[in-house]
């Protein structure tokens, strides 16, 4: 690229400016491959009081970029590491460096909640000097920024402290150190090659996902959109909160209340008009209170606490105890009641009349309703923490929606109150059904921190069998071969019971299969991931993925995704290919690369592209975020970047720079036995669909036969 735009600069600038146009987008167009760095740093240090500066360092984030957060939950994309080169016997680090909003979304390929910075980031970092002949502070940043692509980036930053500063042996007076709010300000110094990216090549590694996605042949159907959306989650906790407010309305606590309040501002008002703006007003009043509740508990804790408590192991079991209590008490083995003395007091408010008394009224409803509503409401908190941000109130505003409609809809045609159902044990079996739901959701929350702790007390195989327990006695229940304490004498069971009943046990058969490595893919979210299991590969199958063979891998080969054989070495791999003589594919990939596990997912399982990575072709992985440390001896300066090459991602990526001019991933390569790329058009491919990745592998396999 910049041999391209010195050809550019040395044009003769006689030339027509149309023609050096065309000239300059023509170069653009021609790339295949650039550097990319989508993040760019800022930092200062700032005098704070005593001996203790102010670390602080800023980033602008390319649109739709997003870097991954120190907090982003273990077992997904690599968190941003922070590393004080120079720490010892120089200063002291006071905890955890602060972070700017970030944003939540849950990750449907490593099955965690991932934690993000979009569009800006700020860390700020509090140190002690206890060395008053140290003169810097070297900073060094090791984070994961992803779009379309991933790229695993390094960042160093070396930090002045101001010559005025002078220790203190105690806290100074403003006049004690020269300069206290003098700011340092310290040049970024970039270690890789950076263009402008907002002008890209269309055809170029970052776009490849971009124009898959235009692709008007239907290609986007192939690959899943790549970066998670806040947005989406946010609807997601709605839509679940409405559910939930609708099926706390069909409780015996709440349902029997709906024509008796109904008729109260039908028959009390003075008119209809006055009935049915009480009524919406008494509607308004139920989402107001829920909503505030939901304002109460991120306010108390903060919009980013709450997705750190969620990941938390300590708070994870007391979810799941939690849960687990709330599960009981809708199974009947208690009731879970505000004390009476809060409803008095709140009906004597209620008799007030007027806007005031609407409002009492309401919070009565939800003190009356607390042994039903109170553990979905609970449930929905803890799961709108799993978000973060302002989840609960969302979810809290979707709950008292569903919850205040049929209020505000029958006040509105009392004619309707006739076609309801009569209360009767159907309003205890809907209870029941929530409590088993609950149970199950609760097993969730205890795998959460067994995987934290990685003790493997509640591995796949163990998990669903629970969930097979806990759906199995549901179906039980509702086929009524199950009571509890709660239930009406049954002489039949309806036909809406017979066909729940039956929905339920074909979801418990669907599981079973599981127990032996079937993916389950309608509860992914659910269960550990196929990897943290007794049997990873199934049952009775080994690293072969069940394929039987006696054949000995070759040196430094393995099983990988879908039973292709996969070597993590360059030279083993290259060795290997020579022997059978076949062409090489070079995977340019990261154990925390969400996009690389979308390719191998959804595009190399596809029916035409995996025969040829089985058969016609050798492929190599080699993983930029491999963090085993070189031996000493191997151990290099980069040419490329002027950097230590210290680990065996560090290896690979400066390979992947010094040779294809790129630093991100997925990255594909075709190269013949001498590493030289088959494909002259397209010489690496990235994040497409799988019509191009199909067509471009045809193209090299054929060039090299």
């Amino acid at each position: 690229m910049n041999n391209q735009h010195g050809f550019i600069r040395n044009l003769n600038f006689k030339l027509q400016h149309c023609v050096f146009l065309f000239l300059f987008l023509f170069a653009f167009a021609k790339g295949n491959s650039q550097m990319v760095e989508p993040v760019k740093w800022t930092s200062k240090i700032e005098y704070k009081s005593g001996n203790s500066f102010l670390l602080t360092f800023e980033a602008t984030i390319e649109k739709d970029w997003h870097v991954y957060s120190q907090f982003t939950p273990d077992g997904g994309p690599l968190p941003l590491e922070i590393t004080f080169k120079n720490q010892k016997d120089n200063y002291l680090v006071s905890g955890k460096a602060k972070e700017s909003k970030t944003r939540t979304a849950y990750n449907d390929i490593f099955e965690v909640n991932e934690t993000f910075f979009e569009n800006k980031a700020k860390i700020e970092q509090l140190i002690t000097i206890s060395n008053p002949n140290v003169k810097n502070i070297q900073v060094e940043f090791d984070y994961q920024v992803c779009k379309e692509v991933c790229i695993n980036s390094n960042k160093k930053f070396n930090l002045a402290i101001p010559a005025s500063f002078k220790m203190v042996a105690s806290a100074p007076s403003s006049t004690d150190v020269k300069g206290a709010e003098a700011v340092a300000e310290i040049p970024v110094v970039e270690n890789t090659i950076v263009t402008d990216v907002s002008v890209e090549p269309q055809d170029s590694v970052v776009n490849e996902g971009a124009v898959a996605a235009d692709n008007a042949d239907g290609v986007t159907a192939d690959v899943a959109a790549p970066s998670p959306k806040s947005t989406r989650s946010l609807w997601t906790i709605f839509f679940i909160a409405f559910l939930s407010g609708f099926a706390a309305l069909l409780t015996p606590c709440v349902f029997p209340m709906i024509p008796m309040t109904v008729s109260f501002f039908t028959k009390q008002s003075k008119n209809r008009a006055a009935g049915l703006r009480n009524a919406i007003l008494y509607g308004i009043s139920i989402i107001v209170i829920y909503v505030l509740l939901g304002w109460l508990v991120t306010a108390v804790f903060g919009a980013g606490a709450l997705n750190a408590l969620s990941t938390n192991v300590y708070f994870n079991v007391f979810f799941f105890i939690l849960l687990v209590v709330f599960a009981s008490s809708f199974l009947g083995a208690f009731e879970i009641m505000l004390p009476n003395s809060w409803a008095n007091k709140v009906d004597q408010q209620a008799d007030r009349g007027g806007i005031i008394g609407i409002l009492f009224m309401a919070l009565a409803l939800a003190i009356v309703s607390f042994s039903c509503t109170g553990p979905i409401v609970g449930t929905l908190l803890v799961e709108a923490a799993s978000t973060g941000g302002i989840a609960p109130v969302v979810g809290m505003f979707g709950f008292s929606l569903a919850l205040a409609l049929p209020f505000m809809l029958f006040a509105m045609f009392p004619g309707w109150l006739n076609s309801l159902p009569k209360s009767g044990g159907w309003l205890n079996t809907v209870k029941v059904v929530l409590g088993f739901l609950e149970l199950a959701l609760a097993f969730k929350f205890l795998s959460n921190a067994d995987l934290v702790l990685q003790l493997h007390f509640l591995e796949r195989e163990v998990f669903i069998a629970i969930w097979i327990a806990i759906f199995g006695t549901l179906a039980f229940y509702l086929f009524g071969k199950i009571t509890l304490p709660h239930d009406s004498p049954l002489t039949h069971i309806s036909v809406g019971r017979l066909s729940l009943g039956l929905i339920v046990l074909t979801f418990t058969i669907y599981m079973i299969p599981g127990l032996w490595g079937a993916p389950l893919k309608i509860i992914s979210a659910f269960p550990p991931s196929l990897e943290y299991s007794e049997s990873p590969y199934g049952v009775g199958k080994s690293a072969t993925n069940g394929v039987v063979t006696n054949e000995a891998l070759p040196k430094g080969a393995k099983i990988g995704p879908h039973g292709i054989m996969v070597f993590e070495d360059y030279e083993n791999g290259m060795a290997y290919a020579k022997s059978v003589n076949k062409p090489v594919m070079l995977d340019f990939t990261g154990y925390a690369c969400v996009n690389c596990r979308k390719m191998e997912n959804n595009v190399w399982s596809d029916m035409k592209v995996l025969p040829i990575l089985k058969n016609d072709l050798v492929l190599i992985s080699l993983y930029v975020d491999d963090k085993r440390d070189l031996p000493k001896e191997e151990q290099f300066i980069s040419p490329s970047t002027d950097e230590l090459i210290e680990t065996t991602g560090d290896k690979w990526t400066d390979f992947m720079i010094s040779k294809y001019k790129t630093n991100t991933q997925p990255l594909y390569i075709l190269t013949d036995l001498e590493g030289n790329s088959l494909n002259t058009e397209k010489p690496t491919i990235s994040y497409v669909g799988i019509e191009e990745y199909y067509n471009w592998l045809q193209a090299g396999i054929a060039k090299f036969k």
